[in-house]
């Protein structure tokens, strides 16, 4: 039977398999799941009309929720992994000055998630009811991550129960109405496009490096921003009416979410009418996490991350189909979103993510290619998606596997830096907070001009008062020191790390005859130079910037990618 026959049969006829997945531990996608999950490929355009969609939804959530299962147990035992690596001098063992940095570079996972699994791992240590609920698989980590304020001491074990039966919005308004400050979550992104001209956009870069000056050279283009932005509102202040205005509406907006959220659980009965899906239960370390053994958890981290990028594969494929036909609506759930975060147990952002590069390496097989066998890590295959085509996919893989991921990350942001300047545009992505912000902003600036100006006219304006006001008070004399940090760009030199460089390192010790010449000094970050490098974790040796060789000091050294070029490629030795 061919794929497209299979196809058009999943959309026609509405049985589907009730597979479960509860165990022990969580292994690779069980082969008949991950079969039934590939044989649905997304309809042509012209079949779309003919799906049965309701049929059509609960077939791929049947699969969907239980593949999100699987997966979420693997980030219940990768967060108390990353936990336990954190501990002492563990990370800084492996080289890694922090948890993001591990997990992006050993694991191939975004570093903000890592350490919100770490995050949570640690919070449910001292929450023994609730971490025996979200490992059993009866608890989700996004419900666990809503009651944290709440789940105390005496009130734990009410919290866990509520929990166990209540939705994720009935739990966030709980939290909410019982006044405690609601966690952390993963936030929404807007992006600004803005027509720039080669004048402002020279001076908003200007004012953009004295900022990063202000806020460390680890700050985001959109802290920078934020940043020129609040000075040029200090000096001239808007009217708070229209401030209040759009929190009123933003406030609506919520409120009206809210209502028809809470509907259609009314309505469904929580969804009551859906699937069970048997709980899974997280897999347990070992005894790596109780010896403390850095290379041992490394070893367990990296099994369960190449299990978890399978996963994830499936997570992508099936979340793509149900939010190319929006079958969320058939399923009784207000947008692809709320059923994310309600079925799956899953941030609305994270499934997004994962349909997006699903989405993508349908048109770039090479790049799925290079996944599926470990040539790229899932991380830096979101990375090469956002750029490649498929006359450049190639390459972009080739680059990613000789270099770190951050790298990477530095390298195509300034690709798409010099597209923007050439073409005249800006583009930047921020959180809402500091859309807001920026829109103030603008009006601040063209009520100070008097008149009316463009985006460009405005940000001209905000860029030179922020540099009239920092450009003397940071003019420093030039010094040796300073030109080898602004020879590395500002950043820590050692492979992997995303942290600002705060130290010059002698690569030849002073106190072996190595001399204060550019080509034996590097930039590194504070973690890296006390700790990692004077505490015999780290060795460098050649000459700065290019021909420097990083060697990781460790006792198996091949697991760990032992040694490193300057340039990023990794040398691994036996």
């Amino acid at each position: 039977m061919s794929d497209r026959r299979a196809n058009r049969l999943w959309m026609l006829d509405g049985g589907f398999s009730s597979i479960g997945l509860c165990a022990v531990a969580v292994p690779a996608p069980p082969d008949a799941l991950a079969a039934e999950a590939w044989l649905l490929a997304p309809p042509m355009p012209h079949e779309r009309k003919g799906v049965l969609r309701e049929e059509a939804a609960r077939l791929i959530d049947g699969l969907l929720a239980r593949v999100a299962r699987g997966r979420g147990a693997l980030d219940v035992a990768i967060g108390e992994g990353l936990d336990a690596l954190s501990i002492g001098d563990r990370l800084l063992q492996l080289g890694c000055s922090g948890v993001g940095d591990y997990a992006r570079e050993h694991l191939g996972i975004h570093e903000r998630t890592g350490q919100q699994m770490a995050r949570l791992a640690r919070e449910l240590r001292v929450r023994p009811l609730l971490r025996e609920a979200v490992r059993s698989g009866e608890v989700t980590a996004r419900k666990a991550t809503a009651i944290l304020p709440v789940a105390r001491g005496a009130d734990e074990a009410a919290w866990v129960a509520r929990a166990r039966s209540e939705t994720v919005r009935a739990l966030d308004a709980a939290v909410k109405a019982a006044g405690r400050p609601e966690p952390e979550r993963e936030g929404a992104v807007e992006r600004v496009d803005l027509e720039v001209g080669p004048e402002a956009r020279a001076r908003l870069e200007e004012a953009l490096a004295l900022a990063g000056q202000v806020l460390g050279a680890g700050a985001p283009r959109w802290q920078r921003l934020e940043a020129i932005c609040q000075e040029f509102l200090a000096a001239h202040p808007v009217d708070v009416r229209d401030e209040e205005d759009a929190v009123e509406v933003d406030a609506s907006a919520a409120e009206w979410l809210e209502a028809a959220r809470a509907a259609l659980e009314d309505e469904t009965a929580c969804w009551a009418a859906l699937d069970a899906v048997d709980p899974v239960i997280a897999p347990d370390l070992g005894d790596a996490v109780e010896r403390g053994d850095s290379d041992g958890l490394d070893a367990e981290l990296r099994a369960l991350a190449t299990m978890r990028e399978r996963w994830d594969e499936l997570v992508g494929h099936l979340a793509m189909l149900l939010r190319m036909l929006g079958l969320w609506r058939e399923l009784g759930f207000l947008s692809s979103g709320h059923y994310s975060e309600e079925r799956l147990g899953m941030a609305a952002r994270t499934v997004e993510q994962r349909a997006s590069l699903a989405r993508r390496l349908q048109t770039l097989p090479g790049l799925r290619d290079a996944l599926r066998s470990g040539r790229v890590s899932y991380e830096k295959a979101r990375l090469v998606a956002r750029v490649a085509d498929e006359d450049t996919v190639g390459e972009w893989i080739a680059n990613a596997e000789r270099t770190t991921c951050i790298a990477l990350r530095r390298e195509i942001e300034e690709n798409q830096e010099t597209q923007m300047c050439s073409a005249g545009e800006l583009t930047v992505r921020v959180p809402p907070r500091v859309a807001r912000v920026l829109d103030a902003a603008f009006r601040a600036a063209r009520s100070a001009a008097g008149h009316w100006l463009t985006p460009e006219e405005c940000v001209l304006l905000l860029a030179e008062h922020f540099v009239a006001t920092w450009e003397d008070v940071l003019r420093t004399r030039s010094t040796l020191h300073r030109m080898v940090l602004a020879r590395d760009r500002g950043w820590c030199q050692v492979p992997g790390c995303s942290r600002a460089a705060a130290h010059v390192h002698h690569v030849w010790y002073r106190s072996r005859g190595g001399g204060d010449d550019g080509e034996n000094l590097v930039s590194v970050c504070a973690a890296h130079h006390l700790h990692a490098i004077h505490g015999g974790f780290i060795r460098v040796r050649g000459r700065a910037p290019v021909g420097l060789v990083w060697e990781v000091v460790l006792t198996r050294s091949a697991s760990s990618g032992g040694a490193w070029a300057a340039s990023g490629a990794i040398e691994c030795r036996v």
